[in-house]
């Protein structure tokens, strides 16, 4: 029997460009459907790493954006506990739905770097294996447009939710990303021209 996709539209914000030396502070995660229902979600806020660093450039981005940065130091967590039941969270939705997981974000290769990197430290596994989908790599695809073209300026209206903003507060950022690909998803497949 071959399994259905799950859609985890992840976003994650740090206090610097590389896990390790600066750490995640928050993420969040929406699941969707291939036919677009949002199923779950799951968000934390995480403690700063012992002996990371705060990067000058990131943490000035934050002073512009203080009510962000506010909601995402709210109640942090052990990155050890709340990566174990992340993992754990995943799988459960996965078995339930009898699905297999991809990773989505917007970029990919910010987002997932850090999901993949806490996982793998705290948990030592990965759900997603190493891979991950790129939201701005599939526009370019379906838009056949060069992929630095693909600004989210530049994407067609239909494919956004009215209903979501972008906020910088992780939770918030998944779930309006997650519809973003799904809308690209659904018009894809459907053979619609966007």
């Amino acid at each position: 029997m071959i399994k259905q996709e799950l859609y985890f539209s992840t976003d994650i914000e740090s206090d610097g460009p590389i896990p390790g030396i600066n750490s995640m502070l928050s993420f969040g995660t929406a699941v969707f459907s291939p036919k677009g229902e949002l199923i779950d979600t799951f968000t934390a806020n995480l403690l700063q790493l012992d002996g990371a660093i705060e990067n000058p450039a990131t943490m000035s981005w934050w002073k512009e954006n203080l009510a962000a940065w506010n909601k995402c130091r709210e109640d942090p967590k052990d990155p050890a506990i709340v990566m174990k039941e992340y993992y754990d969270w995943i799988n459960f939705r996965c078995n339930t739905e009898l699905a297999v997981p991809v990773f989505v974000g917007y970029p990919a290769g910010y987002d997932f770097l850090f999901i993949y990197w806490y996982l793998m430290k705290f948990v030592g596994n990965s759900p997603f294996s190493f891979s991950a989908l790129d939201i701005k790599t599939y526009a370019s695809a379906v838009l056949k447009k060069p992929y630095r073209e693909c600004t989210k300026r530049k994407f067609p209206a239909k494919c956004f939710s009215k209903e979501c903003k972008h906020t910088h507060i992780t939770l918030d950022d998944a779930i309006e990303q997650g519809y973003l690909f799904i809308n690209m998803l659904n018009e894809n497949t459907k053979g619609i021209s966007l």
